[in-house]
């Protein structure tokens, strides 16, 4: 058997299925890698080795007995820890979860046991996907294995670096601004933001609801394919989610591009684009023009608004999501009502609200002083738990949602961002009027160092100025490697499509993919 980080799934699977190759087996060697890799890495937040040999064992038992078994049968993949997946932690890489076991799973996760894949653990972030670079992580930052003094991007970084790493087959990301496409782009693999409403949201801890997709995350397109495959359709338990026919994305990957339009918008290819990057998209495009695709510029007029406009909106709705983790309903809050998150136990045990030690003026308490209303103990408790549960960036952007809905700034902000929002969609409709795709760089720059950007979060988040307007569009976007910069790192490239154009979106990656060799 061939080493596991050599392995594609649209090969894997087969053999498992024909008996040729035995789960286990590959269930074994990713254990194996996990273990010799991850703790460089720190990849994985949670890995259940005994369920992964049973999940992989029971594949194995079914080919045996001459059962049909699923698309991925055998096929090892990771999931991204926003993700819930029943009996198997799931914390958002953020310290006021840790603990958290979801009793139920997301309808992503139903649907790769379904398809018999086995789930090897779930992968490091951003705290609920708040970041560009994984440091945000309330655990141990991730890096990137192609050089451990970089960051792996954010938020999926985990599943990026994983993949890139080598302990995963395939891997499922979530994308709110960028999240898939930016880690891709870092560690040279591929990752698909589909559609908004094309995958199910159910089961996705929210970050912000109307930006929110999960994807699929491979080392090739064919495999990004099949898994988009598995994951993609309506699902009655999410009312955002699509009704659209989802098609056999690996059908027309081998068409070709020949006769295709393809835009590339200057605003993408303007100032502050690094010049390694400027010049191996451009090369790119150059390749696709000689498969036979027909290429022009395009405008996108309103690009530069998208990552004020996003801030504005994501962070409002953050402010929202974000408000159950009290340390009431589940998660944790410390023995003195939430001011020792680490040590903490699950709400509904252990101290009371407002902490153990009596207070002033109850029995036990210092005599002659004023007791403290429960009110103000309960806000003293959530006070605590949320101060020390969120990292800093997620209290930076839970407060600047709550200004931008606040009383009197509501139309000076949320409003006016939600009107840009809808320009920033015309850009595109109009766009995808002119042309069939869009091809532009996934980010401004190659990974950068750790530390290099983390004290700036404005500098953090123009890290996202090529994939935040994708996001308020709705529409899907792919990035897969083009190229590497002077220090040997990847270089991501970024095709664009119109509403639930996945299928064209595949097909012209692939295209590419397969000319670069």
């Amino acid at each position: 058997m061939e080493h596991l980080s050599e392995m594609t799934a649209h090969e894997l699977a087969p053999r498992i299925k024909s008996g040729e190759v035995k789960a286990e087996e590959v269930a074994t060697d990713a254990l194996r890698l996990i273990e010799e890799k991850d703790p460089a890495i720190n990849a994985y937040l949670a890995v259940r080795s005994e369920s992964v040999i049973e999940d992989a064992r029971d594949v194995d038992r079914r080919v045996a007995a001459g059962e049909s078994t699923g698309s991925l049968s055998g096929v090892p993949i990771a999931v991204k820890d926003a993700i819930c997946t029943k009996g198997l932690e799931t914390t958002c890489a953020s310290r006021i979860l840790e603990g958290f076991v979801p009793p139920y799973d997301a309808t992503v996760i139903a649907r790769l046991r379904e398809a018999d894949a086995v789930i090897l653990g779930k992968t490091n972030m951003d705290q609920f996907g708040m970041g560009s670079s994984n440091e945000n992580t309330g655990f141990e930052i991730c890096r990137n294995p192609l050089d451990t003094d970089r960051v792996p991007g954010g938020s999926s970084g985990g599943s990026a670096a994983a993949l890139a790493a080598g302990t995963a087959v395939l891997a499922l990301g979530e994308d709110t601004g960028g999240s898939i496409r930016q880690p891709a782009a870092f560690c040279g693999v591929v990752g698909l933001k589909p559609t908004y409403g094309r995958v199910s949201r159910y089961g996705i801890i929210a970050y912000g609801s109307s930006f929110d997709q999960v994807g699929p995350m491979a080392r090739n397109v064919e495999d990004c394919a099949r898994l988009l495959g598995v994951i993609a359709g309506h699902d009655h338990m999410d009312t955002t989610s699509s009704s659209e026919a989802v098609p056999d994305y690996t059908k027309t990957l081998k068409r070709g591009i020949e006769g295709l339009r393809i835009g590339v918008p200057e605003e993408y290819m303007a100032e502050g684009l690094d010049s390694a990057v400027k010049e191996s998209v451009g090369r790119a495009i150059e390749r696709m023009e000689s498969l036979g695709a027909h290429v022009e510029s395009v405008h996108l007029p309103h690009t530069e608004y998208a990552v004020a406009a996003y801030y504005i909106l994501v962070t409002a709705e953050a402010s929202s999501n974000l408000a159950r983790y009290d340390g009431v309903k589940y998660g944790y809050r410390g023995n003195d009502g939430g001011t020792s998150v680490g040590g903490g136990v699950p709400a509904g045990g252990g101290a009371p609200i407002g902490g153990g030690a009596p207070t002033a003026g109850e029995p036990g308490g210092a005599p002659g002083s004023q007791s403290i209303a429960p009110e103000d103990r309960l806000s003293a408790m959530y006070g605590s738990v949320r101060s020390e549960g969120f990292g800093l960036e997620v209290k930076r952007r839970i407060m600047l949602g709550t200004y931008v809905l606040s009383s009197g700034y509501y139309d000076a902000y949320y409003d006016k961002a939600q009107r840009v929002r809808t320009l920033i969609k015309g850009d595109f409709d109009r766009a995808f009027e002119q042309v069939d795709l869009l091809v532009a760089p996934t980010t401004p720059t190659t990974a950068f160092r750790i530390g290099d950007k983390i004290g700036d979060p404005l500098q953090m988040y123009l890290s996202d100025i090529y994939t935040v307007p994708i996001n308020l569009a709705g529409v899907p976007a792919i990035s897969l490697p083009c190229g590497k910069d002077s220090d040997g790192m990847p270089i991501g490239l970024q095709i664009i499509g119109p509403h639930f154009g996945e299928e064209r979106i595949l097909r012209a990656a692939f295209a590419f993919e397969e000319a670069m060799g």
